[in-house]
């Protein structure tokens, strides 16, 4: 992929939408134009339940990226999350034609589109397949673009969601006035923008704390191992204060942004903050610690749950990297002590400024921006793949197109022979169909307009 080329990322998130506009530049670094960020009233758990107000969300997110890059924005790559999504391992093997050809990546990429032709449950659809280990003739190669073999396996980590989720997603695409690239699962591009190579190949969890998700992604050998999408964010730990201070969501969640902590240990009894009633009524006092107590509580289950993740995956033992959090949940106060404690894992925050240019908009580097600057970082890795495919393709075209037999200078001469008499019985056919194509030949030149006269 040429270097500069505009990409536009999309992050449809329950609590914001934000538009990234960025590009590669010639050292390999994402460089951030522009973003636009605003309110999402229209989704729910990651899932769109209003298309009108998502709508009118992206087309303020795009025209705030719009105006800050300088770019027109008409194609965005988007994310895709939501507790309906799901995912399976899958084996697909490939027989090969050819046994002298070498092996090429559109066999490959042939393989992994066979994959998107599993049968699925009514309703639901594959979103995406990542090609894991692959095998040929039995044998693991790391590589086996350009290896001999009659038989191709590999191993595909398959991306499961429902149908009607993921159109409505098109739908607010479209009807914002935009086209699609792409549709990334949100914790894959979360990856791509927070973890190195080094932590995907010792082993690592990806745990992305959203508004009203927790995504999951579990590398090892810098292979994709298991994706998973909890029903719970920051949204639900808003409504748990709400219900337990009794105060209304909007100081519930200011509360906790510039209040809250992971831990109720780390804080004192007789730290207060006083909320202001509601219509004249006497403003309420919440202490630090029972604040605490409420995060804390919704938090270990949501590690809990992510414990549940990492055991289903059974790769507990082989998580050198330990967990990295990011999402808006991961700025937290104390959240990294707790994750700790509860999974016995090392953690650490991922900053999504591990692949970006030095930027003068420091506000990109929370953990918060993380899907939307991702979206774009894979869009670009998916781009370059399908430009090498191309590449491959055209340059195999040559090769693969037999050169066009030219039997005319050589009818004459079979003709001329006569020797009919010491040709087998095919050949003999061959002949009288030539000789009588020859015949017609004649007769269509004698009747020409200058014969006649």
């Amino acid at each position: 992929m040429s270097e500069g080329k505009i990409i536009v990322g999309l992050d449809i998130g329950t609590t914001k939408v934000a538009c990234i506009v960025g590009r590669k530049t010639d050292n390999g670094k994402i460089e951030i134009l522009g973003y636009g960020k605003t309110i999402s009233t229209g989704v729910r758990r990651g899932v769109v339940t209003n298309i009108f107000d998502t709508v009118e969300a992206i087309k303020t997110a795009v025209k705030q990226a719009s105006d800050q890059s300088g770019v027109e924005i008409n194609r965005v790559s988007v994310g895709i999350a939501g507790q309906h999504i799901k995912s399976l391992q899958h084996r697909g093997v490939l027989m090969r034609d050819n046994h002298e050809a070498v092996i090429s990546e559109a066999e490959l990429e042939r393989l992994r589109n066979d994959t998107f032709k599993i049968n699925m449950t009514p309703g639901e659809e594959i979103i995406d397949v990542i090609r894991q280990d692959t095998y040929v003739d039995g044998e693991l190669a790391t590589n086996p673009v350009g290896m001999l073999g009659n038989k191709i396996e590999a191993n595909f980590h398959v991306i499961i969601g429902q149908t009607s989720a993921a159109k409505n997603i098109i739908k607010c695409i479209q009807s914002a006035g935009l086209e699609m690239d792409y549709m990334i699962l949100e914790p894959i591009a979360s990856a791509q923008a927070v973890l190195d190579e080094e932590e995907k190949d010792a082993g690592v969890v990806l745990v992305d704390i959203g508004g009203g998700t927790t995504d999951i992604a579990i590398f090892k050998d810098k292979k994709i191992q298991h994706t998973a999408v909890i029903p719970f964010g920051g949204n639900i730990i808003t409504d748990d204060i709400c219900s337990g201070c009794s105060i209304i969501k909007h100081y519930a969640e200011e509360v906790k942004v510039k209040f809250g902590s992971a831990l109720a240990s780390e804080n004192r009894d007789d730290e207060v903050v006083s909320i202001p009633g509601i219509r004249g009524r006497e403003p309420k006092e919440i202490s630090f610690k029972n604040l605490a107590h409420i995060i804390q509580a919704r938090l270990e289950e949501i590690f809990e749950l992510v414990n549940y993740e990492i055991h289903k995956a059974k790769t507990e033992n082989q998580l050198i990297a330990g967990i990295v959090l990011t999402g808006g949940g991961a700025m937290m106060r104390h959240i990294q002590q707790l994750a700790e404690f509860k999974t016995g894992l090392e953690v650490r925050i991922g900053y999504p400024n591990e692949h970006l240019n030095q930027t003068q908009m420091k506000e990109l580097s929370s953990p918060m921006f993380s899907t939307g600057i991702g979206i774009v970082i894979e869009t670009i890795a998916r781009m370059e793949h399908d430009e090498y495919l191309e590449a491959t393709k055209a340059s195999a075209m040559p090769n693969l197109t037999p050169e066009k037999p030219s039997p005319s200078p050589e009818i004459p001469e079979k003709e001329e022979n006569g020797d009919e008499k010491e040709e087998s019985g095919n050949q003999k056919k061959k002949k009288k169909g030539i000789d009588l194509k020859k015949i017609v030949t004649s007769l269509t030149e004698f009747f020409t307009p200058d014969n006649i006269e």
